[in-house]
């Protein structure tokens, strides 16, 4: 990942309503949730839900799926994963006896 591509992610994540929403879908795993459930978990209302997670869409740090009537939304756990690795990458000046702290 560069530098330019994760500042466009932690731009998406740079609102509370959405950490919460990313933070509930990682809670409820690879089966995700429908948006209303996601709405009452981070208590907002349908509609200011369905535009946090029209922006962490956009963004690919979630996937949406239809199924059936419901549209239901999973964390893209690769994309969220590799942004925490881009953090991560050059922990301790990559010396191996040092990136115990970040358990790598």
């Amino acid at each position: 990942m560069i530098e330019a591509e994760a500042a466009i992610l932690f731009g998406a994540l740079a609102n509370a309503d959405r950490l919460k929403v990313i933070r509930t879908l990682v809670e409820a795993g690879p089966d995700g949730m429908n948006a209303g459930e996601i709405a009452q978990r981070i208590g907002a209302s349908p509609s200011r839900a369905s535009f946090h997670l029209a922006a962490l869409a956009e963004a690919k740090l979630v996937i949406k799926e239809r199924r059936s009537r419901s549209l239901i939304y999973r964390v893209n756990f690769p994309r969220v994963g590799g942004l925490v690795s881009f953090l991560l990458e050059d922990c301790c000046n990559g010396s191996p006896s040092l990136k115990k702290c970040c358990n790598l």
